[in-house]
């Protein structure tokens, strides 16, 4: 169970690795030191001709051997700690660089929760595999071969058994392994499947709660723990039943050489000293291969881990470009262009678009949910890649920009954009770098400065997703950072969905207003907020039914105008009623 890959990768742990199995090894050549000493010192009392000075000086050499193996195993100890530190930094850094790469599309790639526990579990089951699997593996071999050089020239029989019996462990360990490895498949499918069950109901308890459909998902979630329960008994039985016959072997191994020893001894082929030697050694024939045997299962779980951590990093990379957009006014030109999520080939969510977004201006796409705006926003973003067709980002095609270079040019806002936990000022200075009296302005600009100032101002807390604040002043608050970025495209999917009118009608503002100089892109369910467009494109079945300024697809009669009328017939009637 040993992955060339993985010590390639972590070929720093090596030295720490190297330092662990010769500590051991020194420490059972300390061991060995001490038996000899005892069996001479018995020696000579049976022969009566032991003085005080030489059993003095045989204590205190006992004594420097025990210190001596204590200081081998704090070292071990030590290294063991510096080779998990180092795994863990080395795969976290490597995970963490595969997400940055897969860039903010990842999650089509990967589940967040299995991400997660890959850097978590997954890393720590290496971390075991690493600080003690392999020296064990390696010490295990070396030491029942040491052992042997050791007692042959003391009793060739019994040395020749003890060694013929220690094969049998990993002879075990194998049978186990082909075993274990169908069940640890099933196990860590099962688990990664509950986290992702378990992570979806928490973030949509509200949801569950909301429409009573907490209890199904209590059951959902108790079903699958119990499968989870299920596969775990039987990888613990199966851990179980291997301890259980490795002890077996290694007590009858031990147990055979000592029945030979005596049987020499009652020949007269071995003297008292030589006897007790082999027998008091006997047990440390069996006692590092059986030490491994009880990590076996842990490396199972590293290799495993690897295995998944390694399917991870050999996914293709989110973007492959290298070339950087121009700090300039961008527009797009999208030729062609058809897109299918990954789950549903089938079925194309966009197909065969064709149109042009010049730079500078206000730019809106509409149209029933299902239409494909939202997709075409992700992938104007580079939230999504895998499309057929061509789409130009001042005359590149974005597959040959570099995404840190998209990131930086282009500004995506959705619906629910993500707030961290922290103070305004750490929120807004995640855009870029600015004053306070910048950051003062930017507050007021979308209108929510005044409801800050008496609440610390600049210095107000934030909870974890924005919690403390209403679905309106998080999304100014979120225009707010995005203002700060100060890139020449702005794509808005959704920003004014599910607030108050009067937010949006902030942001709507402020919206219209950063459209004078930069590319705004707006996505939006509700037809009055395009009104004001440069440009109209009105989704349909993932292609352009019409496109056109709000008065000329109003006189067109299609499929906007019908549209925007019924939107303003239910506007007109809610205020009614309210009224």
């Amino acid at each position: 169970m040993i992955k060339t890959r993985l010590l390639k990768l972590l070929h720093h742990s090596s030295w720490y690795i190297l330092a662990q199995i010769i500590l051991q090894w020194l420490g059972l050549l300390g061991q060995i030191g001490i038996i000899f000493i005892v069996g001479d010192l018995i020696k000579a009392f049976q022969q009566d001709n032991a003085t005080f000075a030489e059993f003095s000086s045989a204590l205190w050499v006992i004594i420097l051997l025990i210190a001596f193996q204590l200081l081998c195993q704090y070292f071990y100890d030590k290294a063991s700690f510096l080779a998990s530190v180092d795994v863990k930094r080395v795969l976290r850094g490597k995970i963490y660089a595969k997400l940055l790469d897969l860039g903010t599309g990842y999650s089509a790639r990967i589940a967040s929760a299995e991400a997660v526990q890959l850097a978590t579990e997954g890393v720590e089951s290496l971390e075991t595999y690493f600080g003690k699997y392999l020296s064990q593996f390696a010490y295990a071999l070396l030491a029942p071969l040491t052992l042997f050089a050791v007692l042959l020239h003391i009793n060739a029989p019994a040395a020749i058994v003890l060694l013929c019996a220690v094969p049998l462990i990993p002879i075990v360990i194998m049978v186990v392994m082909l075993i274990a490895k169908k069940i640890l498949d099933k196990y860590f499918g099962i688990y990664y499947s509950l986290a992702d069950t378990f992570l979806e109901k928490m973030q949509g308890m509200t949801t569950l709660k909301t429409y009573q459909a907490d209890q199904q998902a209590e059951d959902d979630i108790a079903s699958e723990s119990e499968h989870f329960r299920q596969i775990t008994m039987k990888v613990l039985t199966m851990q179980l039943l291997s301890t259980f016959v490795m002890d077996l072997i290694a007590y009858v191994g031990a147990a055979s050489g000592m029945i030979i020893t005596l049987n020499q001894l009652r020949l007269g082929r071995l003297d008292l000293c030589g006897a007790l030697i082999l027998i008091l050694l006997s047990a440390d024939f069996f006692l590092p291969m059986r030490k491994l045997g009880s990590y076996f299962h842990i490396g199972m779980n590293g290799m495993k881990a690897s295995d998944q951590i390694f399917a991870f990093l050999d996914l293709p990379s989110g973007q492959s470009g290298h070339a950087d957009l121009p700090a300039a006014a961008l527009g797009y030109e999208i030729k062609n262009l058809s897109f299918a999520y990954l789950d549903d080939p089938a079925r194309l969510v966009l197909s065969d678009l064709s149109l042009s977004i010049p730079a500078k201006g206000f730019i809106s796409l509409v149209g029933l949910s299902g239409s494909g705006k939202s997709t075409l926003a992700a992938i104007l973003s580079s939230r999504q890649h895998a499309y057929q067709g061509q789409v130009l980002l001042g005359g590149l095609e974005l597959s040959q920009v570099k995404e840190s270079s998209l990131l930086r040019q282009v500004t995506a806002v959705g619906f629910d954009s993500y707030l961290f936990k922290g103070t305004v000022r750490d929120s807004l200075l995640m855009a870029s770098p600015a004053s306070d009296q910048r950051l003062r302005l930017v507050l007021e600009e979308v209108k929510l400065w005044d409801f800050l100032e008496s609440r610390g101002g600049l210095d107000a807390q934030i909870a974890a997703r924005g919690s403390n604040l209403s679905g309106g002043q998080k999304q100014r608050l979120a225009i707010a950072r995005a203002l700060l970025h100060d890139s020449p495209v702005y794509i808005f999917d959704e920003a004014t969905s599910n607030i108050d009118l009067e937010s949006e009608s902030a942001i709507m503002e402020v919206i219209r207003k950063l459209a004078h100089d930069k590319t705004v892109i707006l996505i939006s369910h509700r037809l009055a907020n395009v009104v004001s467009s440069d440009q109209i494109f009105f989704l349909k079945d993932g292609k352009i039914a019409e496109h056109g300024r709000h008065a000329d697809l109003m006189r067109s009669r299609g499929a906007y105008a019908a549209l925007y009328a019924k939107q303003a017939a239910l506007e007109n009637y809610s205020k009614e009623v309210n009224s």
